[in-house]
């Protein structure tokens, strides 16, 4: 099993919520079957009649979301706009610093794990 997040219209899920409660299953059951369903539909003119008219979920181009923050950002002035790209630079620069390290060190004694603690709390 495996858990997700997906972004679905209020009328969507009180239909499921209906839906389950009258078969006594949860949310995620009548999703899943949902979902069962659609992957096995063999009448592609159906689905692609649905892609036509997923508003707010648009089946070409971008979606609304993304398309809501483009006209957004197109609002900004340009001192605006670039305050913004250089916050997000020092964010990101931020996050890649700061963020965990994968790395696997071995010694061979523990005198040497110490030494190379102390070199790291130190920054070198």
């Amino acid at each position: 099993m495996k858990r997700i997040t997906i972004t679905i219209p209020d009328d969507v899920v009180d239909e499921a919520d209906r839906r389950a409660d009258e078969l006594d299953r949860s949310r995620s059951w009548v999703v899943v079957e949902a979902l069962r369903t659609f992957l096995a539909s063999s009448d592609k003119s159906s689905i692609a009649v649905s892609e036509q008219q997923a508003h707010p979920y648009e089946a070409r181009g971008i979606g609304w979301s993304r398309k809501q923050q483009l006209l957004a950002d197109v609002g900004l002035s340009i001192e605006e706009r670039v305050r913004e790209a250089e916050r997000a630079a020092w964010v990101t620069e931020l996050v890649r610093h700061t963020g965990p390290r994968d790395q696997i060190v071995m010694f061979e004694v523990f005198e040497d794990y110490l030494d190379w603690k102390r070199r790291e709390d130190l920054g070198l």
